[in-house]
Formats: C-alpha cells, sequence, structure tokens
C-alpha cells in the first residue's frame, strides 16, 4: 500500500473511531461534542484528520487530494487550526457540523479510494 493509501486509511479509521465513540457510549453528537471527556476525544481525531490531509498534500499526492473539494480540504485544516490554537472557545456547532456532514462524506470518498 502507497503512503497515500495509508494516510487515507489513517483518516477512515479516525472516522471510525468517531463513529465508535458515539455509539459505544450512545450518545448524540450535540450531547457527544458537550462530554468532558468525549468531547476532547473527538476532537483530537479531527486533528488527525486534518494533519493526514496535509501530509497528503505535503507529500504531493494530488491525485488523492483531487476526489475531495478544494472547500473541504480548506475547512477541515481550518477547523484542525481552530481547535489547535484556540480550544477553549471552539464554537461546539462547527464541531457538530463537520462530524455531522463532512466526516460521513470523507468516509464514502476514502472507502472508494480504498478499493
Amino acid at each position: 500500500m502507497s503512503s497515500g493509501m495509508e494516510r487515507l486509511q489513517k483518516i477512515y479509521e479516525c472516522i471510525e473511531d468517531i463513529e465508535f465513540i458515539l455509539t459505544a457510549h450512545d450518545l448524540k453528537i450535540t450531547h457527544a461534542i458537550e462530554d468532558k471527556i468525549i468531547k476532547p476525544a473527538i476532537r483530537m481525531n479531527i486533528v488527525r484528520i486534518a494533519e493526514q490531509f496535509a501530509k497528503l498534500k505535503d507529500d504531493n499526492r494530488f491525485q488523492i487530494l483531487e476526489n475531495f473539494t478544494s472547500d473541504d480540504l480548506k475547512g477541515i485544516a481550518s477547523v484542525r487550526n481552530y481547535i489547535a490554537h484556540d480550544y477553549d472557545s471552539t464554537d461546539d456547532n462547527i464541531i457538530e457540523d463537520v462530524v455531522r456532514y463532512n466526516l460521513p462524506i470523507f468516509k464514502n470518498i476514502i472507502k472508494e479510494l480504498l478499493k
């Protein structure tokens, strides 16, 4: 497996980790992102996802990145920076949107690419 595919696999696993966190605790997204223990785990996985996308860019894996919209890639990078640099005041609604809307899109695209 190429390093590009390995990075996609890591992103996929982070998304599955977030899904596991939500289902294992039987929480809705809104409650999970407010929980003092679960919230940091979800945020850390979002940071890990963004880092893998950044590494794909650094590795010039543009043939992989072109499967994602530039808005989605910019968005996940912005959310990562928001979490990493302004952690205490990160808007939970932004995190909820990422988990609810963006991650399922990423997961479906990655699932197809890994086939």
